[in-house]
């Protein structure tokens, strides 16, 4: 008999018949007697009798009751089509020689999720307010993204002046705290623009005015908020030699610009492309809005009891995710703990609440997917699976490595996924 615990586990007691898992005791005793050196046996030869005498019969009966166990215990979520999450926890109740071995699991199961009729109402409510939105773009906005892109054409031109707010120079520099030089506190031929603050308050300042060749020495303090802990307000002396001064000339935004960048006729031209890229942008920060949205309003709706073990495997995941976003940063996951003073763990707890939403929204739109018959057919997923198997057909043997079972879940879910989505936008 199956029982329902919270948080979506269930336990069940069995009997296994003794004929079943006594004939587990005589491989038990193979096994020790290979491990444990017998006197007069080769290893693995030795009696059962004279194994127990050696190791405990209690040893060879657990033994025997564990694999047993193992057995009965993965032929009976098979046989009761339970979908199991994670280790059971074990409980042999009865072991003994010559009669039936009985024995108790406690294992977490995948939750079943009860979506409440009335989140349509609010999906509704959704749609109608973004339907009263446009992704249009003000003319202010406009002008900002040509001044970024105006500033991504500035044209470097070596001046023989003195070093001005804006300007780009190269210098040496060499830092040193009680007349012993800092880690990480010189460099070459460093580039630096003048008035983006990126050295500590006061450094820029002490440049403006010199020329290439010229060299200084002065002395600033550390902020008392330095994120380096050993230098926070202490006293500097700097030394410094500028090597090259160069004017930033930022071109005009004008018709000339606008060809320059050779595809457009005119500013106009320019302005019209950009126009439509940046509301083709907008539109899909808007869709991507509404479907967090769409979320927020179906698990405000759901019932569901998740079992801890789900919530810890997708922190974990989200963990191992976050992993490799450091990387191409050029940081590891021990730097970034050491940075914010936390271990892993510390992390993932942190991480559980974000970790459950995840959860329960991935098993909101399978069951939605699946009120609504929106469920993906074979030939569909098929072809969701070739698009992805056709981009690794260029990348040498990398078909060869890719698990098929899993990538036929992970096209399945994404299929209807966006099925689940549009449904919702047409409400």
């Amino acid at each position: 008999m199956i029982k329902k615990l919270p948080k979506s586990q269930i336990e069940f007691e069995v009997s296994i018949p003794c004929a079943e898992w006594e004939k587990y005791l005589d491989v038990v005793a193979k096994e020790a007697s290979e491990e444990f050196n017998i006197a007069g046996f080769r290893p693995g030869k030795a009696p059962r009798k004279m194994v127990e005498e050696k190791v405990g019969k209690g040893v060879i009966l657990n033994g025997a009751a564990e694999k047993a166990v193992q057995k009965s215990y993965a032929d009976f979520i098979v046989k009761e089509k339970i979908e199991a999450i994670g280790s059971p926890k074990v409980e042999v109740l009865k072991i003994e020689e010559g009669k039936d071995l009985e024995y108790k699991a406690v294992v977490a199961v995948m939750p079943e999720i009860k979506i409440e009729e009335k989140y349509v109402k609010g999906i509704k409510e959704i749609n109608k307010e973004y339907k009263e939105k446009k992704p249009e773009v003000d003319e202010k906005e406009l002008d900002l993204e040509l001044e970024k892109l105006a500033n991504s054409r500035v044209k470097l031109v070596t001046v023989q002046r003195e070093a001005q707010k804006n300007d780009n120079v190269e210098i040496d520099f060499e830092v040193k705290v009680g007349g012993v030089p800092i880690e990480n506190g010189s460099s070459k031929k460093h580039p630096l623009i003048i008035g983006r603050g990126v050295f500590i308050p006061g450094f820029e300042e002490q440049v403006i005015g010199m020329k290439e060749g010229e060299e200084k020495e002065f002395e600033l303090n550390f902020p008392a908020d330095y994120h380096k802990k050993d230098l926070a307000g202490k006293l500097a002396s700097l030394k410094v030699k500028v090597n090259l001064v160069q004017d930033r000339q930022t071109p005009e935004i004008n018709d000339e610009f606008a060809v320059s960048l050779g595809k457009f006729e005119n500013l106009e031209a320019l302005k019209k492309n950009m126009r439509e890229g940046m509301e083709h942008e907008n539109a899909h920060k808007m869709k991507d809005e509404k479907r967090v949205k769409y979320i927020e309003e179906i698990i405000k709706n759901s019932e569901v009891e998740l079992p801890e073990i789900l919530v810890h495997q997708e922190s974990h995941r989200m963990l191992q995710e976050f992993e490799y976003q450091l990387t191409p940063m050029g940081m590891d996951i021990d730097q970034y703990l050491a940075q914010i003073k936390k271990d892993k763990e510390e992390l993932i707890a942190d991480w559980e609440p974000q970790a459950e939403k995840r959860v329960i929204s991935a098993m909101a739109l399978k069951e939605l997917a699946k009120m609504e018959s929106l469920e993906a057919t074979s030939e569909e997923v098929e072809a969701e699976m070739n698009k992805t198997l056709q981009y690794y057909k260029n990348v040498k043997d990398m078909e060869k490595n890719i698990d098929m079972e899993g990538l036929y879940t992970y096209s399945k879910g994404v299929l209807e996924n966006e099925k689940v989505f549009e449904y919702l936008e047409n409400l």
